[in-house]
């Protein structure tokens, strides 16, 4: 009897790791599975069930300032566009800039690098501070030299949502706090030509996910990591559509 129980227990510890394998086949150091969802609405806390569709990779420190924050994120897709969740541990929001389309990467930020069309040096950036403000922008980068362009027409369908939440203090300015939430979702629609159709299963795409923190100075943390400037694109990650 002790031997079956022991066989039985040996089996269910298999399979328990060959569904951790399964689930972590998600992420490796070079690709990252993009799961899909029905569309959603944000609401900066991260507590909607569809996250529950994929699991949280760790974007891990870049450049550091000796402090081991912890940092993860989640990405969905959808017919109409893509899902971001960040989850930043943080002792102190240091972000006074209160406008979209500021230089919010001069602060604590999260950002997102996208690629779709490697044939052309032209991604996407897209940067949300602790306080919900935005940064959108068209990123031609030629041997070296990028400029961002912010998106024109920017309304309707083709516009972002974005919301953010803070844990153990006030979403003010300097405040104290144990960490902070990013949820946004960027539509294909502000993202064409270079998204020509909806992805599908096996589209593959090009981008990099990173976050900045300035509180005991400047700190990056990378999913792909870069010899310092998050613009070199020909170091991203590939993210592949499940």
């Amino acid at each position: 009897m002790k031997r079956v129980a022991f066989a039985l227990a040996v089996l269910l510890g298999i399979s328990a790791a060959n569904t951790t394998y399964s689930r972590a086949q998600a992420i490796d150091s070079t690709r990252f599975i993009v799961r899909k969802t029905d569309d959603f609405q944000v609401n900066g806390n991260g507590n909607n069930t569809r996250w529950t569709k994929t699991d949280w990779v760790p974007i891990t420190i870049q450049e550091s300032a000796n402090r081991p924050l912890a940092t993860k994120t989640k990405v969905l897709y959808s017919e109409t566009g893509l899902y971001f969740l960040f989850q930043c541990e943080d002792q102190k929001l240091t972000a006074t800039i209160q406008e979209d389309f500021g230089a919010l990467f001069k602060e604590d930020v999260v950002e997102v690098f996208l690629w779709p069309d490697p044939s052309v040096p032209i991604y996407i950036e897209y940067e949300l501070s602790p306080l919900n403000y935005e940064l959108a922008i068209l990123v031609p980068n030629i041997n070296g030299k990028f400029q961002g362009w912010k998106p024109w027409n920017y309304k309707g369908s083709s516009k972002t949502q974005h919301a953010t939440s803070v844990q153990g203090g006030d979403k003010t300015s300097n405040a104290a706090i144990n960490g902070w939430t990013a949820e946004f979702f960027i539509p294909y629609s502000l993202m064409k030509p270079l998204v020509p159709s909806v992805p599908t299963h096996g589209t593959i795409w090009r981008g990099n996910l990173y976050r900045i923190d300035y509180d005991q100075g400047y700190q990056t943390w990378s999913w792909r990591k870069t010899s310092g400037s998050f613009h070199e694109f020909k170091k991203f990650g590939t993210l592949v559509f499940d």
